[in-house]
């Protein structure tokens, strides 16, 4: 090789980033993420990753967003973005685990030496990256030792500053295509920003005015890019951004934002005195890459709108409009879900267009995405894309239509690649695409809300030791360990009507998700939907918590319940 590991700059840095004792690192969908104060030697060794993986790929720009998305304040994360925004490519996963595990200075530079030689990476080769971090505390310090690696091997390193994880990996897609025939944007916020909202007016220009949008930021990120968003936006889509506290301790996440709206099923607290019935409204997560709409009714009850219920109106959308460019049969639109949707998206969507199930995770969603010619995919959380193939591209670039419909429905089409972010899922995008459909269907949150009956459903998430027990098969809706689990949660289910449940670990916190849901019946006025009161969950879910089922464990899977001792995450 033309260059060699600089052996003396990495072990200098690297001995003021020590790994911790007792700790161990995993690399998983979100990439690393604990608590923000067990980080400082993981960040050192991501930097120097980070521009190995850039080396290489032959110089092409790589990622490193610095968050920990929709997680408690006090915990953080890293992970790698790759060339086309998408992300880091799974086999490096086990690379970048064993590298964070090293457990001095000379191990891990011995881990090095191993992993450029099985990778046969030209050190010769430059290293160029693009960083960004979220609002957390704990960001400041971890960036300085994310630097540090970079310091330590030399790379180019470009700083994004406080932004969101979408608009990173938007950064990422728009330095590399730069000054190509797929050049994705102006490789900067500003660029992002303009090129969303361009779209979005093209797509919305001789509608009637759409009323106000209440967003909840979840006091985060989301709050900064959403009001620069609002400034392009103007008066074609008035933006009312509520939980905007990005400077004050504990606010982040803290009974808001996607994640507490989706596993709580109600509104954020702070906007009980601002939302009217009627009103649409949505929440962003701490890192803005997912979304949760929702309404009041005219009784002023809470209907959420999730993941599943935008997946069915923009793939819904999309077909109507393949349909009237004439490309019906051209282009084939297809969804992707996981083990979370509910069963009554999962009918309604399987009815209409292709559906496919896959393992919980965007890289798992996102690959499965790119099989079809426009892939729409969206975990019922609220984290998804839509996805137009290079040749879909190509079609929709030099498709002749024939009638002015078809021209209308075409440049529809088009304008629609460009207001999404096709490289991850983008709170802040995905909203404009709803907003579009709205605006289109003239339907209110209600009308939105009626394209299928949500089976009733609860998920709540359990705090285990050790999470590592818990094994699955078939796309996450089987457990195999521990043994007997699934048989028990096999009898519960047949007992009601629709009945489907599932326990898997989480990829990002240290607790198990459980997830049951069964057959609505309607109430007497035929609008309320209520569960039968002997499957409010988890009155017998809470069965599974049997202890012979959790030898090494010992929990209970009844709300609240918790070994003494072990504080919720």
């Amino acid at each position: 090789m033309a260059s060699s590991l600089p052996v003396d700059a990495i072990r200098a840095l690297s001995q003021q980033h020590e790994k911790p004792a007792n700790v161990h690192y995993q690399y998983g969908t979100a990439g690393f993420r604990t608590l923000g104060n067990l980080l400082d030697s993981v960040m050192f060794r991501v930097g120097i990753l980070a521009a190995l993986r850039s080396k290489r790929l032959d110089g092409k720009t790589i990622g490193v967003m610095v968050t920990a998305s929709h997680n408690p304040e006090p915990d953080n994360g890293v992970k790698l973005v790759d060339p086309r925004g998408e992300m880091l490519e799974a086999a490096w996963e086990t690379h970048a685990t064993n590298l964070a595990n090293a457990p001095t200075t000379d191990a891990f530079i011995d881990a090095l030496d191993a992993f450029i030689k099985l990778l046969r990476i030209d050190l010769s080769k430059p290293a160029r990256l693009v960083y960004a971090r979220d609002t957390r505390p704990s960001g400041p310090s971890l960036i300085a030792a994310l630097e540090d690696g970079f310091k330590a091997i030399g790379a180019e390193a470009r700083n994004a500053g406080v932004t969101t994880t979408p608009v990173l990996h938007y950064l990422v897609k728009a330095i590399n295509t730069k000054g190509t025939k797929n050049a994705y944007g102006d490789d900067t916020e500003e660029g992002y920003l303009q090129k969303l909202s361009t779209a979005f007016k093209k797509l919305v220009a001789g509608k009637p005015a759409i009323p106000p949008l209440v967003i909840d930021c979840a006091n985060g990120v989301g709050a900064i890019v959403g009001e620069k968003l609002a400034e392009h936006l103007g008066d074609t889509l008035k933006l009312v951004l509520h939980n905007t506290a990005i400077t004050t301790a504990g606010a982040l996440n803290n009974a808001c934002g996607a994640d507490f709206v989706k596993t709580s099923q109600r509104l954020p607290p702070s906007l009980a005195s601002v939302l009217k019935p009627g009103q649409r409204a949505c929440s962003l997560d701490g890192d803005a890459d997912r979304l949760i709409y929702y309404y009041l009714d005219d009784r002023s009850q809470f209907h959420m709108l999730d993941g599943d219920k935008i997946a069915a109106l923009v793939a819904a959308f999309i077909v109507e409009l393949t349909k009237s460019a004439g490309l019906e049969g051209e282009i084939q639109v297809g969804i992707v879900q996981t083990a979370y949707a509910n069963g009554g998206s999962t009918k309604y969507l399987s009815e209409r267009l292709p559906v496919k199930c896959v393992p919980t995770g965007v890289k798992h969603l996102h690959h499965a995405a790119e099989h079809y010619d426009i892939g729409v995919y969206f975990e019922a959380n609220g984290h998804g894309t839509v996805l137009f193939s290079p040749e879909t591209l190509e079609k929709l670039s030099t498709y002749q239509p024939s009638t002015p419909a078809q021209s209308t429905a075409l440049n529809h089409l088009i304008n629609l690649t460009q207001v999404i972010n096709q490289t991850v899922g983008d709170a802040l995008s995905d909203m404009l695409l709803v907003e579009v459909v709205l605006a289109h269907k003239s339907y209110s949150g209600l009308e939105w809300d009626s394209l299928y009956v949500d089976l009733p459903n609860r998920l709540v998430k359990v705090v285990v030791p050790d999470r590592s027990i818990f094994k699955t098969e078939d796309a996450e809706r089987r457990l195999v360990s521990p043994p007997g689990l699934q048989a028990k949660i096999d009898e519960l289910i047949r007992r009601y009507d629709g009945g489907r449940a599932f326990v898997r670990p989480s990829g990002t916190e240290d607790v198990v998700r459980v997830y049951a849901e069964a057959t609505v019946r309607s109430q007497a006025d035929g609008k309320s939907l209520i569960l039968d009161p002997s499957i409010r969950f988890p009155a017998d879910l809470s069965t599974l918590a049997d202890r012979t089922c959790f030898p090494r464990c010992g929990i209970g899977l009844r709300r609240g319940r918790r070994r003494p001792g072990k504080a919720p995450r």
